[in-house]
């Protein structure tokens, strides 16, 4: 079973920003510059767990997982935008 993360990160060497960001890039989608939107089964969630741990410094930087729930159009339809919205889903769907 899938379920949603916001998963929110604070890191203080910019090297290690950059492959931060680049790791949660291939797991979920971005909602801010260190806020990321994920829909992870089980597995997922470990190793996205793990490959932050390889890259984050554990007594200088800060990763939060939080856990919304496994509805994702209800935790989407929960949440709040004040000023800029989010850019359009991309549906997954590659017609060629």
């Amino acid at each position: 079973m899938r379920r949603c993360y916001l998963v929110c990160y604070d890191i203080k060497n910019p090297k290690r920003l950059q492959h931060v960001n680049k790791v949660l890039k291939g797991y979920g989608e971005a909602w801010q510059y260190s806020v990321f939107f994920c829909t992870l089964k089980s597995i997922d969630r470990v190793r996205l767990q793990t490959e932050l741990e390889e890259q984050i410094n554990q007594k200088e930087d800060q990763v939060i997982f939080m856990n919304l729930g496994s509805n994702e159009k209800e935790v989407r339809q929960m949440v709040t935008f004040i000023g800029q919205s989010l850019p359009e889903q991309d549906s997954g769907i590659v017609i060629v």
